[in-house]
């Protein structure tokens, strides 16, 4: 009830510790249904982007992450009971892959050599990575760093914001050692799910380029849903010198050799790519092989595997729409993600978890929506009007139009049989200025 007290800020903490997410989720369900009812959302355009949430924990209680090999069962006594030891949290074993882990201890080892790195002069400088380093304060909270920004543990508060009225359509929290592109399919499918359950359709997502991924690009296209989402900035849409045939999926350079497709590969991020290779004896024999290939045996080149998906994306955000959607995402999911950090209380997470953030930025947004609900008048208002009857006596003739000198009132002769004796007020004598 509005007439009682407020509950302690430690009951609502515990509340919240004790209930699970899924009790969270109904009740951000239920208040985007309201404003679906309401008419704010128009659900045929979304955008979606991400901001690293700070985790309650910090970077002086990280630890060094053991090598699968040092994970050891403990040794019992003969006769005396058997002690079963806690697992090791998973955050604490190297998990990443070799050739990363060699690539992060040459990184480290180069920044060591630099007399003039930035804070390597302090006594507790460290070179920190999630690769080689965990909290055990919140070990699902990752390093991240954000431009012009510190380096902190942190979460990503991932969003899906409508176009209309501005209402979020969803919210999810992730790790935010990953980029925007991994995280975007399951939002996707999330979304599409909350919205269809509304009879609403998804035709335009708009995202930054954190979302660029070729991946992406097919999936949205597959199902019908249009990406305006900007390709990465290494992207170029053709191969200096050659030319693409799509019915034979070839090249052909500039002496008309071809250069067929051979082979799928993935690269060391994960990426699909497509080996394109001209035959060695075009290439022996070919009176450009100095200019082209001097020290290689044949030309290959190499493609991502939705090199046509990129292709139609790159076209689509230097169009007049593409131009016009940027502008879109601008001003619609920013002034959400300020409101969110600096009014709703998503500067830090004071939980630990994933879980916990995720039930954190569900009460977030279920609070921005209820507010943004409440603020826009009902649309099912009701207007009634009553007929009178009209007096009895002769029938009123209404005059229209403006009213002019002769049909103001008179004032009254005899001001002093009205407001009593008068009472005139001496004139000022004339003086110097």
């Amino acid at each position: 009830e509005l007439d009682e007290a407020l509950p302690w800020h430690s009951t609502v903490s515990r509340t919240r510790q004790l209930y699970p997410a899924a009790l969270f989720e109904p009740l951000f369900d239920r208040i985007f249904s309201l404003c679906v009812q309401q008419g704010l959302v128009a659900g045929d355009t979304q955008t979606v982007d991400s901001a690293p949430v700070k985790a309650n924990a910090s970077l002086d209680s990280l630890c060094e992450k053991q090598p699968v090999h040092a994970v050891q069962p403990t040794l019992t006594v003969v006769g005396s009971s058997p002690k079963t030891p806690a697992p090791p949290h998973p955050a604490s074993i190297r998990s990443a892959p070799a050739h990363q882990l060699r690539y992060e201890a040459t990184r480290q080892a180069k920044r060591q050599r630099e007399p003039a790195s930035l804070g390597a002069t302090r006594p507790k400088a460290r070179l920190l990575s999630n690769k080689t380093h965990y909290s055990p304060t919140d070990p699902e909270a990752r390093i991240s760093i954000k431009p012009g920004k510190g380096r902190a543990l942190n979460y990503l508060c991932s969003l899906a914001v409508d176009t209309a009225k501005g209402v979020i359509s969803h919210v999810q929290a992730d790790l935010a050692d990953s980029r925007d592109s991994l995280h975007l399919p399951g939002l996707v499918q999330r979304l599409q799910q909350r919205l269809q359950a509304h009879e609403l359709q998804l035709r335009d997502l708009v995202a930054d380029t954190g979302s660029s991924n070729g991946f992406n690009y097919a999936l949205l296209e597959h199902q019908g849903v249009t990406p305006w989402i900007p390709v990465f900035g290494q992207y170029k849409p053709e191969a200096a010198g050659f030319s693409y045939h799509a019915a034979a999926d070839e090249y052909r350079c500039g002496a008309d050799k071809p250069l067929p497709f051979r082979k799928y590969s993935t690269k060391a991020d994960g990426a699909w790519v497509k080996h394109y290779r001209a035959a060695y004896q075009d290439c022996q024999q070919c009176a450009h092989k100095g200019n082209c290939v001097p020290y290689a045996d044949y030309k290959q080149l190499v493609r991502s595997a939705f090199d046509a998906a990129y292709r139609r994306a790159w076209h689509r955000q230097r169009s007049l729409r593409g131009q016009h959607m940027r502008r879109v995402r601008q001003r619609t999911i920013e002034p959400v993600f300020g409101n969110l950090l600096h009014h709703y209380g998503l500067r830090r997470i004071n939980v630990r978890g994933r879980a916990g953030a995720h039930k954190s930025m569900l009460l977030a947004a279920s609070a921005y929506n209820l507010k943004k609900l409440l603020r826009y008048p009902s649309k099912r208002q009701q207007e009634m009007a009553l007929v009178l009857p009209l007096p009895p006596g002769p029938p009123l003739m209404l005059r229209c139009g403006r009213r002019t000198r002769r049909d103001r009132p008179k004032a009254p002769q005899n001001l002093a049989s009205l407001n009593g004796p008068r009472v005139l007020q001496q004139p000022r004598p004339f003086g110097k200025c």
